[in-house]
């Protein structure tokens, strides 16, 4: 028989790693503040056709040389979180979706020249964390954030939207191509829709016919976000102009996680 005091130990162990897993998920959960309004994108929108091509490639340089004006945008961001009680589903969004992809930018100039954003990890001297998508290194709304924050707590938790992917930004070749625009409300959905089509039919992503399609790894990394309405290839087919056959043989391709630049 156990002795009650052990039960009793038990009992407050098991109840104290309860509260500090909630306490945690809440803090994770919890980036915004109050009161605040949506801030402009005019200026990244200005720096992105600036320094981004048409197909997505980089002038980490040409950023450098505008490191100030890319600090003023990213300070308006730290210092307007999203309030979620009066900002509309399309304002937060855009505010993320650009959040991600400047950061992502600062965090490559900031330890420019860097072959990959894999490197940054050892190069940081990062401790006791998966990968450079960890690193806390911009404050949003007072509380230390981090990449995979915006992209797992934030993004694909509370707004259940695959086109996300194509529109966040890793810094690699591989990657779907930063959008030479910013995202604003008005016209997300559209931006979306086009950011999905432009990637699913680039060859250069995925290679596509009737009965074999050969895609990138982000359908296989993130799987269950593109069929949550139905298979894989219904997902495709909604974008992608050469029509899949149901039964199509599906591999994927290997990721380059060079920088785009």
């Amino acid at each position: 028989m156990i002795p009650n005091r052990h039960i009793m130990n038990i009992i407050k162990t098991v109840i104290m790693v309860f509260l500090t897993m909630t306490i945690l998920s809440c803090k994770n959960s919890s980036i915004g503040m109050a009161g605040t309004t949506p801030p402009s994108h005019e200026l990244w929108d200005q720096l992105l056709k600036k320094h981004v091509k048409p197909n997505g490639l980089v002038d980490y340089k040409g950023f450098i040389k505008d490191k100030p004006q890319l600090e003023k945008y990213l300070n308006s961001l730290s210092s307007n979180a999203p309030d979620r009680k009066t900002w509309s589903k399309n304002e937060q969004l855009a505010y993320w979706i650009n959040a991600y992809n400047a950061f992502t930018v600062k965090l490559i100039v900031d330890n420019y020249p860097v072959e990959s954003i894999r490197d940054l990890g050892p190069k940081l001297k990062i401790p006791l964390i998966k990968d450079v998508w960890h690193y806390k290194f911009f404050s949003i709304g007072g509380q230390e954030s981090s990449l995979d924050e915006i992209e797992h707590g934030i993004l694909r938790k509370e707004f259940n939207e695959p086109r996300i992917h194509f529109a966040i930004n890793c810094a690699s070749i591989s990657c779907p191509p930063l959008k030479n625009e910013a995202y604003v409300a008005s016209k997300i959905d559209q931006q979306l829709d086009q950011s999905a089509r432009e990637f699913i039919n680039n060859p250069k992503y995925n290679k596509i016919s009737k009965d074999e399609v050969q895609i990138s790894s982000i359908f296989s990394w993130f799987k269950g976000d593109f069929t949550k309405k139905g298979s894989l290839v219904d997902f495709l087919n909604k974008y992608s102009k050469v029509k899949i056959s149901s039964n199509a043989k599906v591999n994927h391709l290997d990721y380059n996680w060079s920088l785009n630049e």
